[in-house]
């Protein structure tokens, strides 16, 4: 069976995400961990999907994030490190092309996603440690980072938004 965006988008109940693409929350940590002086769950964990016309706005959380791949096509991430250096890792299963089930951002890294194939998805999941809060989440506009990172400015005009909504 052949499956759409359309399925997992309804089969596993996503929303649409403020940074692009559909997510749902799919486990919290039971456990809390002391973090800048509030308590938060060890790891969060959310299902992601990204539809080959949506873009994963560039964002920054103050947490690790772990990639896991699930299905679809494959995706990539692109990352600005703290130190200006860019990377981009896609996520899939044709290891021998280079792409890898798994990957990690780490935390305080630019970092957004985009499906390169067309008419296509990906289904990813992400998880956070300590765990995701939106007080940690940062969401950038092109004239923000390319003050900063203007040797990036190709990747920054496809991936940031012109202004926040």
């Amino acid at each position: 069976m052949k499956y759409s965006a359309q399925y997992f988008i309804k089969q596993l109940n996503l929303a649409e995400h403020s940074e692009g693409g559909y997510y749902v929350s799919s486990f919290r940590a039971s456990d809390n961990i002391a973090v800048r002086d509030v308590q938060r769950p060890i790891y969060t964990s959310i299902y992601f999907l990204l539809r080959s016309q949506d873009i994963s706005h560039l964002h920054r959380l103050q947490s690790d994030e772990l990639w896991y791949y699930h299905a679809g096509g494959p995706l990539t991430v692109h990352m600005i490190f703290p130190d200006g250096t860019y990377e981009a890792k896609k996520l899939g299963l044709n290891v021998g092309a280079g792409e890898v089930p798994q990957i990690a951002v780490p935390k305080n890294t630019i970092f957004g996603s985009s499906v390169e194939e067309s008419d296509t998805f990906s289904l990813v999941g992400c998880m956070v440690a300590p765990g995701f809060d939106f007080e940690d989440f940062e969401l950038f506009t092109q004239e923000e980072l390319l003050a900063d990172y203007p040797q990036h400015e190709e990747v920054i005009r496809k991936m940031a938004y012109k202004k926040i909504m």
